[in-house]
């Protein structure tokens, strides 16, 4: 009976590269995101490998006929967030299924945060979790979400 070997464990250098290529390729999706950066003015707080973390203010023009925030702008929180996690390896990416559950309403001025943690990466297909909270870490919501790499990168190799 042969013993397995045990994982590789990445070298310190290598993790370097790889968290400063994750910020890189959060940076440049981020300049020209838009709908995250510039209609829903959400901040990208940070871009590593397998995890991202964005953060939004619920206004006024957020609000639904319930004068709380409107469940389809948090789903584009988390749904953002989810994005930038998937793609931080420089493999274009794109969203091959989501699902959110509604856990708390959110308040006017409330700050979201929405925190993605990939939680497998097999071959083109990766599944992400994301918790969306606000400003008293109460859970708004958690999203999960399937990617599905494309051909291309991000940011030139």
């Amino acid at each position: 009976m042969s013993a397995s070997a045990a994982p590789a464990v990445p070298s310190a250098t290598t993790q370097r590269a790889a968290h400063e290529l994750a910020r890189r390729v959060g940076e440049s999706m981020f300049a020209v995101d838009n709908a995250s950066k510039d209609f829903m003015q959400m901040e990208l707080v940070a871009c590593e490998p397998g995890r991202a973390v964005m953060r939004m203010r619920v206004r006024e023009a957020m609000l639904n006929g319930h004068r709380i925030c409107h469940g389809g702008l948090i789903f584009t929180l988390a749904d953002s967030t989810f994005a930038f996690a998937c793609n931080s390896h420089n493999k274009a990416a794109v969203a091959a299924g989501c699902s959110i559950e509604f856990l708390k309403a959110g308040q006017l001025d409330d700050v979201l945060t929405s925190e993605a943690q990939e939680q497998v990466l097999q071959g083109r297909h990766g599944i992400y979790d994301i918790r969306v909270s606000n400003q008293h870490g109460e859970v708004v919501a958690m999203f999960r979400g399937k990617s599905a790499q494309i051909q291309g990168s991000v940011i030139p190799e």
